[in-house]
C-alpha cells in the first residue's frame, strides 16, 4: 500500500480581504486555522494604486493588468513585499502562526521572465518559469508557513510584477506530486456569483463547459476570468481541488466548487 501524501493548503487572498485592516485580521484568523501545512499568497493591487498616485505616478491598465514601467516596479515591489508582506507576516506571528515572508526571489523560490511583448508591451511583469519546490519542502516540513506577495525574478537580477493568482496557482501546480493539494482563491465575495448584485447567489460548482458558457453571455466577466483561467490550469495539472471562496470558507468547503 502506498504511503498517502500529506495535505496541503494554498490560499490566494485578494481585494478587500487584504485592504481593510479588520478584514485582513479576521482573514488570517480563519487561515490560521487550517490544519496541516499551508501556504498564503497575497496581492494589494488597490493600494500599490493609490501609493502610485501619492508619488505622482499614474497607474496605467490594460484590461485589468498592470502595466509595470521601472517606477511602478519600485512601488509595487515596496506594497507588497514591504508594507503588506510584513504586515500580514506580523499579525500571523500573533495568532500564532509562524509565517515566514517571501518574494519569489527569496531562496530562488519562484523564478520568471520578462513578459515577451506581443500585442501589448505589460514592462516588467513576470511569467513563472520555474518553482523550487526542495525549499519550500523544507520550510512545510519544519512547521514554517511561507507567505507570498506577488514579486518574482528572473535570477539575473531582476523583480518582475507577477500576478497573485497565477504565483498560487503555480505554486499548487509544483507541489501537487508531494502534497494533496487543495488551492482556494478567496476574496470580499463568497464565491463566483449567478447575480454581481447578490452576494449570496454563487455557484456551487462550475464546470469548464459552464464557464465556457457563462463567460459567452457575460455572467462570469472581468476580473474573475483570469482567476477561473487559473483554476483550470491548476486542476488540468493534477491539483486535488479548486475553490474561490469568501474567507469564511477558508478553513471549510463552501464557495465555489472548480471541476474540469
Amino acid at each position: 500500500m502506498k504511503n498517502q501524501k500529506p495535505s496541503l493548503s494554498i490560499i490566494k487572498i485578494g481585494g478587500k480581504l487584504v485592504e481593510d485592516e479588520q478584514n485582513l485580521k479576521s482573514t488570517l484568523e480563519q487561515f490560521a486555522k487550517i490544519k496541516g501545512s499551508k501556504i498564503l499568497v497575497h496581492g494589494g493591487g488597490k493600494s500599490a494604486t493609490a501609493w502610485s498616485e501619492k508619488l505622482g505616478l499614474t497607474p496605467k491598465m490594460i484590461e485589468g493588468r498592470r502595466v509595470t514601467d521601472l517606477a511602478t516596479l519600485d512601488v509595487v515591489t515596496m506594497v507588497y513585499a514591504g508594507l503588506y508582506n510584513k504586515k500580514i507576516v506580523s499579525m500571523l506571528q500573533a495568532i500564532p502562526c509562524n509565517a515566514l515572508g517571501l518574494t519569489g526571489a527569496d531562496l530562488n523560490s519562484i523564478q520568471s521572465h520578462k513578459r515577451i511583448v506581443k500585442d501589448i508591451d505589460y514592462g516588467f511583469a513576470g511569467d513563472i518559469d520555474f518553482v523550487e519546490t526542495s525549499i519550500l519542502q523544507q520550510l512545510l516540513n519544519n512547521d514554517v508557513t511561507p507567505v507570498f506577495c506577488a514579486i518574482t525574478h528572473d535570477k539575473n537580477g531582476q523583480l518582475l510584477n507577477t500576478n497573485a493568482d497565477t504565483i498560487a496557482s503555480e505554486l499548487a501546480v509544483a507541489l501537487a506530486p508531494f502534497y494533496k493539494t487543495t488551492l482556494k482563491f478567496c476574496f470580499e465575495k463568497n464565491g463566483v456569483l449567478k447575480n454581481p448584485e447578490d452576494d449570496n447567489s454563487f455557484f456551487e460548482k462550475i464546470n469548464f463547459k459552464d464557464f465556457q458558457k457563462y463567460k459567452h453571455i457575460g455572467i462570469i466577466s472581468e476580473g474573475m476570468i483570469p482567476k477561473m483561467d487559473n483554476a483550470f490550469f491548476a486542476l488540468k495539472n493534477k491539483v486535488d481541488e479548486v475553490f474561490i471562496c469568501g474567507s469564511k470558507a477558508i478553513h471549510d468547503q463552501n464557495g465555489t466548487l472548480i471541476q474540469l
